[in-house]
């Protein structure tokens, strides 16, 4: 038996990537909504963009239904410059890591060797643990964790899922200012004429 491709879209998680006016509230607002539809967020980002008073969002959410309904009531409201998801396209995701792991004189030289095979960094050392960084795909961070729970892992704190779509396409089209329309014949006091 074969699944569709609409059927397989359909069951696996969503990315849904939403520029927002950077206001108290808006996240609620947004959560709101995935939560009336009984959608759970495996993971959510959020960050400044490259345009002044707008934030990022990078959501994460189950799908075993389809979310285009919910993407369409978000973008309804007020404070959602646009959202869109993006689960379908290509894309370049990253997560990053920190990953505390309890350490002794005899797998300290383990574990920097597990770090270098992952391209991790060790960022904090103490006598009887270390922090690393891990930057990849949730697979890499997967994989890196598990190889260093035989180890004691102290603590663990993800950052979950960003997103952007590949080459030179944008996930969230620039407005354009429109000219404000203006009578014929009529040139304000301050034109360069």
């Amino acid at each position: 038996m074969t699944n569709s491709a609409e059927e397989i879209r359909k069951i696996r998680p969503h990315t849904i990537i939403a520029l927002v006016e950077d206001r108290p509230g808006v996240l609620n607002r947004i959560a709101s909504k995935w939560r009336q539809r009984g959608f759970n967020i495996e993971s959510l980002a959020v960050g400044h963009s490259e345009t002044p008073g707008l934030s990022r969002m990078t959501f994460v959410v189950d799908a075993s239904t389809d979310a285009e309904q919910v993407v369409k009531q978000v973008d309804k409201l007020v404070d959602v410059v646009d959202i869109r998801d993006i689960s379908a396209e290509q894309v370049v995701t990253r997560e990053l890591a920190l990953i505390k792991v309890r350490v002794e004189a005899g797998n300290r030289s383990h574990i920097i060797e597990i770090v270098d095979l992952f391209r991790a960094n060790i960022v904090d050392v103490s006598p009887d643990s270390v922090v690393l960084e891990v930057t990849g795909d949730e697979a890499k961070v997967d994989a890196l964790f598990e190889l260093l729970r035989d180890y004691t892992v102290i603590e663990l704190v993800r950052t979950g899922r960003v997103a952007m779509l590949r080459g030179s396409a944008v996930s969230h089209p620039e407005e354009k200012s429109e000219e404000p329309e203006r009578y014929q014949g009529f040139e304000p006091p301050y034109s360069a004429k």
